[in-house]
């Protein structure tokens, strides 16, 4: 089947959606005004984009996010990084939680720090360009799905009546621990949403048990094909048939299957064989 046209009027989880959601979650590395170009395609009519004017604390590029606004719906998507950047630091044990959404649980130092230095603007500008009610949507891939979970979190739990209509995040990293997660999962049941590529080495760090993920996973196979669960020993399995599917490939599989061209091309196949 045809993939459908990104639906404005959605305000629930359909795998369609999931797909648009991590179309915009590519945009955020993009610049300006590839972003604004595509936003514009989409049927959004305001676009404005965050840079954090700080050094990070850790050895990646500035936080970058941006937000597009139509009459139905708002999308705020976070970039992203490559895998060899932020391997040591999503690896390092030593680096602390701290407190996390309107002092709920505890967040990776990393992402809370990464967040902050463009949030309190994003925020703002949301609740600008939210004129009609429109629906709200964080979206991110990578670190940018952590920055995107996190935003939605504090968007919520530090004004209750700001609950977003869906965060979908894709390859995203341990990013809360278990008090915060448990909370979270109980306020966003049914409007987030955590896909991960078959062998992604990123959503297995930082370690646990310090640090966990959020409800709802949604797993792409070794084959494409996406399970909402899948059973510890068939999963096992699944990983070792990826792992051998292309022994020779420049990269290895942990890190290929990290790319969001991979996810694209995952929700692409499973829309093709959708009834």
């Amino acid at each position: 089947m045809a993939i459908p046209a990104l639906d404005h009027s959605t305000t629930r989880y359909s795998l369609p959606h999931a797909y648009w959601m991590a179309r915009a979650a590519g945009l955020a590395p993009l610049d300006r005004d590839a972003i604004e170009a595509q936003a514009t395609a989409w049927g959004f009519d305001e676009v404005r984009h965050f840079e954090s004017t700080h050094r990070m604390p850790f050895p990646i590029e500035d936080t970058q996010a941006y937000v597009m606004a139509g009459d139905r719906m708002i999308v705020a998507g976070f970039r992203g990084t490559e895998v060899l950047k932020i391997y040591d630091w999503l690896t390092d044990v030593d680096t602390p939680p701290v407190p996390g959404p309107a002092n709920k649980g505890f967040v990776h130092y990393g992402f809370n720090q990464a967040l902050q230095s463009v949030y309190p603007q994003l925020r703002d500008t949301v609740e600008e360009l939210r004129t009609d009610g429109q629906s709200v949507w964080f979206t991110g891939h990578s670190l940018g799905g952590a920055l995107a979970m996190l935003a939605g979190a504090r968007w919520y739990f530090e004004e209750p009546r700001l609950l977003p209509d869906g965060v979908y995040t894709f390859g995203q990293p341990r990013t809360c621990e278990r008090l915060l997660a448990g909370m979270h999962n109980k306020a966003f049941k049914g409007r987030c949403y955590r896909f991960v590529n078959n062998n992604d080495i990123v959503p297995h760090l930082p370690p646990e048990p310090v640090f966990t993920h959020v409800d709802s996973l949604r797993y792409f196979d070794a084959d494409g094909g996406l399970h909402e669960s899948l059973p510890l020993t068939a999963r096992l399995l699944d990983r070792a048939k990826g792992l051998s599917a292309d022994l020779f490939a420049p990269e290895t599989d942990a890190i290929k299957d990290h790319h969001l061209a991979n996810y694209l091309a995952a929700f692409e196949k499973n829309l093709a064989n959708a009834v």
